[in-house]
């Protein structure tokens, strides 16, 4: 496995709490692969989103899937200005809401997908993201 994780501005992330998240996902998953991460704010988010999906809106999280089945590459986008305020929404630690963002981002990395409307938070994806967050941050405490 290999893992990079790209602060950028956001130096004070937790840089081992997000590998470590990818890795489980990776683990759960039963393969190996490549990955990225990296943080970015609201502007970077919005022009990336625009640029490669054709969505001029900010999102939470991008992910790009440049692998195979059987050897997973990808990049995955955070953008921790929107994290901070779903944290504060959902009123989870911010570390908390970067990992499931982590999370859910190699998830669909490793091709898992979930439906577009409301009961996105009941598929099957949202479940094994769940289940893992909760494991990362357990290794943490």
């Amino acid at each position: 496995m290999d893992i990079q994780v790209n602060l950028g501005p956001y130096r004070d992330a937790p840089c081992l709490l997000l590998e470590t998240a990818i890795r489980r996902t990776l683990i759960e998953d039963g393969r190996s692969g490549e990955f990225s991460v990296t943080l970015i704010g609201d502007q970077e988010m919005r022009e990336l989103n625009a640029r490669y999906l054709g969505r001029d809106v900010r999102t939470d999280v991008l992910a790009f899937s440049m692998g195979t089945r059987e050897l997973p590459l990808g990049d995955v986008y955070v953008c921790v200005d929107q994290a901070g305020r779903q944290a504060k929404e959902h009123e989870v630690p911010l570390d908390e809401e970067l990992v499931r963002l982590v999370v859910h981002g190699a998830l669909h990395v490793l091709g898992h997908d979930h439906p577009k409307d409301s009961t996105r938070f009941t598929s099957p994806m949202f479940q094994v993201q769940e289940r893992l967050v909760c494991q990362v941050l357990t290794d943490f405490e």
